[in-house]
């Protein structure tokens, strides 16, 4: 108990950086942006907050920091899709939340596979975009097919994670890919189909903040096995 609670001391320390960089964005940026440079700076700064938490928690290039490795990378395209976003470049931020989905899944991995949990995911999603299909211009109604296949398959693959290993990081992470993919749901409702909601910007970014903060936290506990003690000591 004493060491569960010094480690989530000491991850919530290298933790600050993301939680004073949220405080910043929700209390500055007031309204949605006009793709202003401050807006920018302020929207990317909690997701490069995670970066340098991926870093100094544990960090190294070796195989046994390839999951964070993988993350780290992923965070990176998330904060250029975010500026992207910013700016008005739709198309571009999701080629490059995409890219951050696909490391996502590699850091995730394939194994074990419970193709159960992809097909009962796949099929609603497949549904949804077959309801936006007619609402899209000829840039989207290939992209949005695709990217909704990457970001399906993460939470897929984060599922699948949780339920073989059943850790408190896994279980959490898979509670982040579930809240990444409602966030992405909202911008999809308000912005294909009209749908009004109340604050959407809000409840787009919190979602979304949370959701990146579950998975750059689910390093964590990455890095090289501790040697197992000789029983016959």
């Amino acid at each position: 108990m004493r060491y569960t609670v010094q480690f989530a001391t000491i991850q919530a320390l290298k933790l600050s950086l993301f939680f004073i960089s949220l405080v910043l964005y929700f209390s500055l940026v007031r309204k949605d942006p006009e793709g202003e440079l401050w807006t920018t700076v302020l929207k990317c700064l909690p997701i490069v907050a995670l970066m340098f938490y991926v870093l100094v928690k544990g960090f190294s290039l070796n195989k046994h920091f390839r999951r964070s490795q993988l993350i780290l990378l992923g965070l990176v395209f998330s904060c250029g899709g975010d500026a992207l976003l910013n700016v008005n470049l739709f198309p571009f931020g999701m080629v490059s939340f995409g890219v951050a989905h696909i490391f996502y899944i590699s850091a995730f991995g394939w194994h074990p596979l419970k193709w159960v949990i992809g097909v009962c995911l796949y099929i609603p999603v497949t549904v949804f975009v077959i309801l936006v299909h007619k609402h899209l211009d000829e840039v989207l109604i290939i992209g949005v097919p695709i990217y909704c296949v990457l970001i399906t398959t993460m939470l897929w693959r984060s599922l699948a994670r949780a339920v073989e290993i059943k850790s408190f990081l896994t279980i959490f992470c898979a509670v982040g890919a579930v809240l990444f993919v409602i966030s992405d749901a909202l911008i999809a409702v308000t912005m294909f189909l009209s749908v009004q909601l109340p604050s959407p910007r809000l409840l787009i970014m919190i979602t979304y903040y949370a959701a990146q903060f579950a998975i750059a936290l689910s390093t964590a506990d990455d890095g090289p096995s501790p040697p197992c003690k000789n029983k016959n000591k």
